[in-house]
């Protein structure tokens, strides 16, 4: 599915490095502004410890994770809003990805190269801030224009949007995204439709150094205290470290690394799971001998949807789905001993999928 965040930051703060430690991709990484110009884009492995508990219990042939897509958007420089830099090309890169990944450079390092001169999160997070804000005013600014134009006609919907345009502009002029904005739902649709980057839901992640990894360091309480006021999560990752846990070959050396350095996971496994949930995606199940494989799909999606992940064919002539609990299989052990202990749900084309579900559906084309 077409679902995918992007990362974003200043050049030089890790991106291409986290970047291929999320994915095994090898992106260029590399000690000079706008090594990454192109944007790259990979699919990450979603971690799901649920997938060891049902190979464990259906012994398939074969266990598939769910992916999602993630793209490394060319590093972005003050002006980026008027051209300057690859301004142009970093803004238009992120108006086609669904959450934003904001890496924030909070280590010191003589031999990494700043493109302001200094190691400042505050100052680098405001600088991106800014540039999409001003592209954001931009854009409210052109629907704007045909809105009143509507409105002059006595269109008392096109009257009620040029004042929510109004309200939007005014809080973008404050410095504040449009993600922070409060709107009713009759305002959702153009909101909606003028596609604001600011409006975008954000993580951010805090590249530190490998001693700074558990507690933090005095950057990360600075850009903390900054956003207190924010909705938004803050994980805190050493690329290096990701980057030298992605080179090693085996589980078992990864374990090792991961004991060695005090790490109960891979930072970037909490990366991936915390984009899932701001991109608003659940996961359900299939489970048979051939293979268990985990489905993504938007919280919220009824049966016909879900089912046309796997299959359009599925989704067009979906009849009706069996629906086991993921609790319910761990505690009965099968499907036929949920079947037995009357545990089995048959649900239809209204039913909402939720995270965790099993599901074996009946269609006809």
């Amino acid at each position: 599915m077409a679902i995918k965040s992007g990362i974003v930051g200043l050049p030089n703060v890790g991106k291409s490095t986290l970047f291929n430690a999320l994915t095994n991709a090898k992106a260029l990484a590399a000690n000079f502004p706008f090594a990454t110009k192109e944007p790259n884009v990979g699919i990450i492995t979603v971690p799901d410890s649920r997938l060891d508990t049902l190979e464990k219990l259906v012994n398939p042939q074969k266990v598939i994770p769910t992916t999602v897509e993630i793209v490394d958007i060319a590093g972005l420089i003050k002006g980026a809003s008027k051209g300057e830099g690859l301004g142009n090309q970093f803004l238009a890169n992120i108006r086609e990805v669904n959450a934003i990944i904001h890496v924030i450079r909070c280590f010191d390092n003589d031999n990494v190269i700043h493109v302001d001169g200094s190691v400042d999160p505050v100052r680098d997070k405001e600088i991106i801030d800014t540039e999409l804000i001003l592209k954001d005013l931009e854009t409210v600014e052109k629907r704007m224009e045909k809105l009143k134009k509507a409105a002059k006609g006595g269109d008392k919907a096109a009257v009620r949007d040029v004042e929510l345009g109004q309200s939007i502009y005014a809080h973008l002029e404050k410095g504040e995204p449009a993600r922070s904005m409060s709107i009713d739902e009759d305002g959702l649709d153009i909101y909606h439709d003028m596609q604001l980057l600011t409006a975008k839901p954000i993580l951010y992640v805090c590249n530190v150094d490998e001693d700074s990894v558990h507690t933090g360091n005095k950057h990360v309480e600075a850009f903390k205290k900054a956003i207190e006021n924010e909705p938004a999560e803050v994980i805190l990752v050493s690329a290096q470290i990701e980057a030298d846990i992605a080179e090693l070959e085996t589980k078992e050396e990864r374990q090792e690394f991961l004991e060695d350095m005090g790490l109960n996971e891979p930072g970037v496994n909490r990366v991936i799971l915390a984009s899932y949930k701001l991109l608003d995606l659940i996961t359900y199940f299939t489970a048979g001998e051939k293979e268990v494989r985990a489905w993504t799909v938007r919280k919220g999606a009824k049966g016909p949807e879900a089912a046309g992940v796997i299959h359009t064919d599925f989704e067009k002539g979906f009849i009706r789905a069996q629906v086991i609990k993921y609790n319910d299989f761990v505690e009965f052990g099968s499907e036929a001993k949920v079947k037995e202990a009357g545990k089995l749900g048959i649900e239809g084309k209204e039913y909402v999928v939720a995270d965790g579900d099993i599901m074996h559906f009946l269609f006809n084309v």
